[in-house]
């Protein structure tokens, strides 16, 4: 698949991940993350996640199912596009645990370990997320070692879970850096920004855009744009372009938190602010400095900006588990 070009809580104060370590730091014999494999059988192949919970031995404990953003990301949060790694979803998962929060984080079908799971470009569309997430939410739904569900989506993922939410049985959502705005307007916004794309070339992608938006497909392609643009891809796009991220959240029932960072260079306050908006019943967390793949990196010059999507050293950001457990919890 190629679509590499896209891309403050205060219930959960009391149960911070400081008071957790310490507890640890004093247990004579501390308790670690277990992690094990789960899978999805579909129509299409299989699905493989990862199972991360405190104990082995558990009933009815909240659980969360994290979902990815775009492009080859895989259950982690890491993607080969990019030289090294962030592990931002492996890390939420692992903090979850500490909070006594189980969560399943999965590679989404055509990706990493559920590769043969995916169909050919041509035939990928959004809704297949979609129907997958709801798929996850019906297994676990089922599995009586697991009670209240919640949903996480980051990035692209968070327009997939809030839908997946309404969609569903979950009992709640977090969007992690989620859009605000139809992906046609930001992706629109985001070609004309570009200091590398010719005027001649900005008027073409806004035509396309225009095109897909409405539900048509657009044969004459120039070549610099197809890469963004190519046939193949373009059933995806209008698959994912008819969804409008603050309509769709709005429908979103339980609780529920927007999770923005300031830093953020792919998606704004705006977008947070838009989702609000539509759900203001949701708890909004803005982090200080928080960068895309929600880690504290406030210089968003072009070398630290890649620096602070390839580095696993920082911690996701502690606002981000709280605001999830507080949902979740």
């Amino acid at each position: 698949m190629k679509r590499s070009h896209f891309l403050g809580s205060t219930a959960a104060s009391a149960v911070s991940l400081a008071a957790v370590s310490a507890a640890s730091a004093t247990d004579p014999a501390p308790w670690a993350p277990r992690q094990s494999e789960i899978e999805l059988n579909t129509s299409t192949g299989t699905i493989f996640g990862t199972l991360t919970v405190r104990s082995d031995d558990f009933v009815a404990v909240p659980v969360v199912l994290l979902h990815a953003g775009s492009g080859p990301t895989d259950r982690d949060g890491n993607t080969p596009i990019l030289p090294g790694k962030n592990d931002a979803l492996k890390q939420i998962a692992l903090a979850l645990s500490a909070h006594g929060v189980a969560s399943v984080r999965y590679d989404k079908r055509g990706i990493a370990a559920s590769r043969a799971a995916g169909p050919s470009e041509a035939d990928l569309r959004f809704d297949s997320y979609i129907d997958d997430a709801v798929a996850w939410v019906k297994k676990l739904r089922v599995d009586k070692r697991f009670g209240r569900l919640t949903i996480a989506g980051h990035s692209e993922g968070s327009l997939i879970g809030m839908i997946a939410a309404a969609r569903s049985t979950a009992d709640g959502f977090v969007s992690l850096e989620g859009a605000g705005r139809n992906a046609a307007v930001v992706l629109r916004e985001q070609i004309d920004k570009s200091a590398q794309t010719p005027a001649d070339l900005r008027a073409s992608a806004a035509h396309i855009i225009d095109e897909l938006a409405a539900g048509r497909t657009v044969a004459d392609v120039p070549a610099p744009l197809a890469p963004l643009f190519h046939a193949s891809v373009q059933p995806y796009l209008i698959s994912w372009f008819k969804y409008d991220p603050a309509h769709e959240i709005a429908a979103v029932r339980g609780r529920a938190a927007i999770v923005q960072g300031t830093a953020d260079v792919q998606v704004t306050m705006a977008d947070a602010e838009r989702l609000h908006t539509a759900l203001p019943a949701a708890s909004y967390v803005v982090v200080q400095g928080m960068n895309h793949v929600l880690k504290y990196a406030p210089d968003t010059s072009d070398a630290a900006l890649v620096a602070g999507y390839t580095n696993p050293a920082p911690p996701v950001e502690p606002q981000v588990i709280d605001a999830i457990f507080a949902v979740a919890r």
